[in-house]
């Protein structure tokens, strides 16, 4: 009995040791998928002077500026002096962009005339009141 127990727990940990290394991706992998994800991204976010970016790249290096180009393997990143610097999405490690939608300018706007409405109703309020 305690042989069948033994027998049946061991081949159970060697199948799961067989089976884990089958699931795990590989460093490429991982790689192409976050490359896929920060391309994705900057699809996204657009090009342009209103698609503003902040990049840390995997040798520590800093970017900030504005997507000037999106390409398939590489985009170019311009800063506030002019200069354009080229990167692969492979060598991005993190990754921060902001372009706000049309729809969120327009409900900014809205929201601004309705204060400023809002503001002018209220004042003719009060000189009416005295």
């Amino acid at each position: 009995m305690l042989k069948k127990i033994c027998s049946a727990a061991l081949s159970a940990l060697l199948l799961q040791a067989a089976i884990v290394p089958a699931f795990a991706k590989s460093d490429s992998d991982k790689e192409a998928a976050r490359a896929a994800k920060v391309r994705a991204q900057f699809a996204k976010l657009g090009t342009g002077k209103d698609a503003r970016v902040k990049l840390e790249l995997r040798d520590k290096t800093k970017l900030e500026g504005y997507l000037s180009e999106a390409g398939d393997t590489h985009f170019a990143v311009t800063d506030e002096g002019g200069r354009t610097t080229s990167v692969e999405y492979a060598q991005v490690k993190k990754a921060q962009g902001n372009n706000l939608s049309t729809g969120a300018k327009i409900a900014i706007g809205a929201g601004i005339a309705a204060a400023v409405v809002l503001v002018i109703l209220y004042s003719m309020y009060a000189a009416n009141e005295q």
